[in-house]
């Protein structure tokens, strides 16, 4: 188990949104991502919650966001060093981004993203 600070945490998450190609962070649309700092009970890293793009269907301006929760003491219950945390970090990011897009579980697995 490692622990960071929460502020660095944070921008652990900053990282690996800014990670994502330009052409692809122009595509979402209406996600915020936010930290959970406490995490639930569990082994869950991340949890996207909305409607992907590709099943949206009149989605108005007045919609509240998607939403990205990244779990801070889960994942870092589950490394052993900074540089481990930091990888699996972005590859939550990622996952559960790619949800926002419609990929499924099973494709994000054969990519190696589950």
């Amino acid at each position: 188990m490692i622990d960071v600070p929460p502020e660095r945490f944070d921008e652990l998450v900053a990282k690996a949104l800014d990670s994502i190609p330009p052409e692809i962070g122009r595509m979402m649309d209406n996600l915020a991502v936010v930290v959970d700092h406490e995490s639930p009970p569990g082994r869950l890293f991340g949890l996207y919650e909305g409607i992907p793009i590709t099943e949206r269907i009149d989605y108005g301006g007045m919609a509240l966001p998607d939403k990205v929760t990244i779990f801070r003491q889960t994942l870092c219950a589950s490394c052993e060093s900074v540089e481990e945390l930091v990888a699996q970090v972005r590859k939550t990011v990622l996952h559960e981004v790619a949800h926002h897009f419609g990929t499924s579980d099973e494709r994000l697995d054969e990519l190696g993203w589950a």
